[in-house]
Parts: structure tokens; sequence; C-alpha cells
């Protein structure tokens, strides 16, 4: 609760250089995924130098987390604009995500110029996808501990996982699930389960027409597309980032899903398996999760693709500050609007879930890797740490490397 004893609040007007500095420190600081990285920010923003008060940060912070993107970088964005207007908005959010984007191009380079011949490479790698497999589980399991809190919702992101499986678009789950929470929450039942009798027959259909194979089931022993390892086209690239920059609610993990859909089971521009080396490496960084996009683009049309889905995937995060912050606070706040959204999150949290089985079956395919799966996921649910998940992805990797030099 705010007091008359405390500091009074007030937004330094810094000059440019030093507000981009001070956020790209930030950036390369970013250890820990969301919550530590908005730890650090308000430490010293909120607690140390009071540009605002501790009420309007934690109202802040509500709008971002009911919106699409990473809330980290979104509160640099609205941090910067409060000391300098949109470009101190867009270059404290691009000080922010440099370091983590720098990291990762350089890393997705090295990945595809040197490929993953040597078998110690493999070896080091394929321990890491279990170990990533392990982080996305655990994802699934906070983010749906926060968000499925009653039986619709659970119904919701059960029906999208199965939905998911099956291939139906994300779209339509998503549309369905903000709908039937609304109609479910208004008392009108009637329409709630209508809702869900046309999700279910549409499934149905949907295997009837396609055959029983569930073509988002692609992995080890399930033939790949046709296209498979075909380069991506620059503007698709783009439309890609930028539609899952729309669509990740609820956390940066929320983005793997429509990624995994796009670059694997649709444009088939890279396998699973590379999708989770991405995932592996962005999970080294000091930055979101998200900038794994920056590998899927690399991999799908080089340098160009790279910087192009960056551009899309980030640009929301950009735009919902610097266009109309205020707007969406009122926006966000009102009730239906509100109970719809708690009804996309629900079935983004299934979509994850879908998605997570379709990687288990990926990364997890021997007793060692289920071992390391087990024990990695241990870990994460027992202890936490700004440098918990790098530190779980190295040693599932120098697992690998002893596990090849006890084998050789």
């Amino acid at each position: 609760m705010e007091t008359s004893s405390e500091p009074p609040v007030r937004v330094p007007r810094e000059p440019l250089g030093r507000l981009f500095l001070r956020f790209l420190r930030f950036g390369a600081l970013a250890w820990g995924g969301p919550v530590a990285q908005i730890a650090m920010i308000r430490q010293e923003l909120v607690e140390e130098e009071r540009w605002i008060t501790r009420n309007q940060f934690n109202r802040a912070l509500a709008v971002y987390q009911v919106l699409p993107g990473p809330e980290a970088h979104e509160l640099c964005v609205y941090f910067g604009m409060l000391a300098r207007g949109r470009v101190g908005g867009a270059l404290a959010g691009l000080g922010f995500m440099l370091p983590g984007f720098l990291l990762m191009f350089a890393l997705s380079w090295a990945y595809v110029a040197f490929g993953l011949t040597a078998a110690g490479v493999v070896a080091v790698f394929a321990t890491m996808q279990a170990a990533v497999a392990a982080l996305i589980v655990r994802a699934v399991h906070r983010i749906g501990s926060h968000v499925v809190t009653d039986r619709w919702l659970w119904g919701i992101a059960t029906a999208a996982a199965a939905a998911q499986l099956v291939g139906i678009h994300f779209a339509i789950i998503l549309a369905t699930g903000g709908l039937l929470y609304a109609a479910a929450k208004r008392a009108k039942l009637a329409l709630a389960f209508s809702l869900t009798v046309v999700l279910m027959c549409g499934a149905a259909a949907f295997l009837v027409i396609n055959g029983i194979q569930p073509a988002a089931l692609v992995g080890p022993g399930v033939p790949v597309p046709d296209n498979a390892g075909q380069a991506a086209s620059l503007p698709g690239l783009f439309w890609s980032g930028l539609r899952a920059g729309l669509l990740t609610f609820g956390g940066a993990y929320t983005v793997i899903p429509f990624l995994q859909e796009d670059a694997v089971s649709s444009g088939a521009w890279m396998t699973n398996a590379q999708f989770l080396d991405g995932l592996a490496l962005s999970g080294l960084l000091p930055a979101p999760l998200i900038i794994f996009s920056t590998f899927v683009g690399y991999v799908g049309g080089g340098w160009g693709g790279a910087l192009l889905m960056t551009v899309g995937i980030f640009l929301p995060a950009f735009a919902f500050t610097l266009l109309g912050h205020d707007a969406l606070e009122r926006l966000v706040h009102q009730p239906r609007i509100r109970v719809f959204l708690d009804g996309v999150t629900a079935g983004v949290v299934g979509l994850i879930a879908g998605t997570t089985l379709v990687l288990l079956r990926t990364s997890v395919t021997s007793v060692e890797t289920a071992v390391l799966f087990a024990l990695a996921l241990g870990v994460l649910f027992k202890w936490k740490g700004r440098l918990l998940v790098p530190l779980v992805v190295c040693a599932a990797g120098l697992w690998g490397v002893v596990s090849t030099l006890l084998v050789h």
C-alpha cells in the first residue's frame, strides 16, 4: 500500500543514448525467464528509482499479462515511453531484445553452417532436447495452474489439446474457446453446449475426411511432408512471426504451438528435432524464450528470414504499448473482454499441451532420454532460480558428452 512517507515518484528525462544503454543492460542480464526479468525491472525502476508507484506498476503488468507478447519486453517499452515518449519506448524495447537476438542469430548461423555431423554434437543436442521437453511440460503446468481454474476452463483446455492433435486450425480452437467460456459465464449453457458439440463434430469430421492418422503427429516413424526441408518465403516468415506474436497469451511458451504448426506441420521447412534444438539454444541465453523465433526464421530463410520473423513476432509487443497503452488498459479490464480472453488463454494452454505430446515423441526416444527427461522435470518442479533453466539445459548437454565418451 502506498503511504505519504514514501519518496515521491518521478520519471527521469534521460538522454536517448543512456536510456537505450540502460535497457540494453537489462537485456544482457535477462536470465531466468519472465518472472526474474520482471523482478529485475521492478527492483531498479520502481523500488530504487521510483519512476512509478507500485500500484501503477501492478496495473501495467496486469495489462501485459492479459495481452499477447513477452511481458518483460512490453514493460521495457512502457518505461521507455514514460521517459522519452514513443522514441524512448522503441529504443528501450530494442535495447532489451538486442542481446538475445544477436546471440541467437550467431548460434543459428553456426548451427546451419556446421550442422550436426559429429557424433558428440548429435548426442549433446539429443540430450538437450529431452531437457527442453521437461521445460515445456513444466511450463504447461505452471501456466495452466494460473489459467485453468474451473471446470469449463479445464474442458476448453482438454478439448483444445485434442483438437490440436487431430489438426483443427488453431484459430477455430481459440475462437470457440473464448465464445464457449463467455457463454458459460453468462449462464447461456445451451449456447455453450452447442459450441462444444460443434467442436467435437468438427474434430470427428476432420478425422473422417483426412484419415485416422493425425497430421500434426509428425515424429519418429511418421512420414514428413513431401516439401520438408524446403526454404520458406520471406513474407511468409514475417506473417508467421506476426501471427504468433499476436497469439502469445499467457507467456512466451505459448508461442510454441503456433510456430511449430507453421515451421514443422504445415510449412515443413524444419523438423521437430530442429525445432527442439532451437528451444534448447534459447534456454541458454539471457533473453525471453520467444527469441527462439530467430532460429526458426533462420532455418527457414537465412539471415533475412531470421530478421523478418523476429520483427514480426516482437512487433505486437511494441505496438500495443506505443500506440495505445491507456486504451488497452481500459479495454482488457472490461468484464466481457476478460472472460473471452480467459477462454482463449485456456485454449492456448491446451494447444501447448497437444504440441508437447508431439515434441515428446521426438525428444524421448530411448531409456536414456526418458531417464534424463524425468530427472530434469523433477529438478524443475523442486527448485527455482534465475539460472535454473540454462543450468538444466547445460547439464543435459554435458550428460550427452559424457555418455558419448563412455560409449566410445
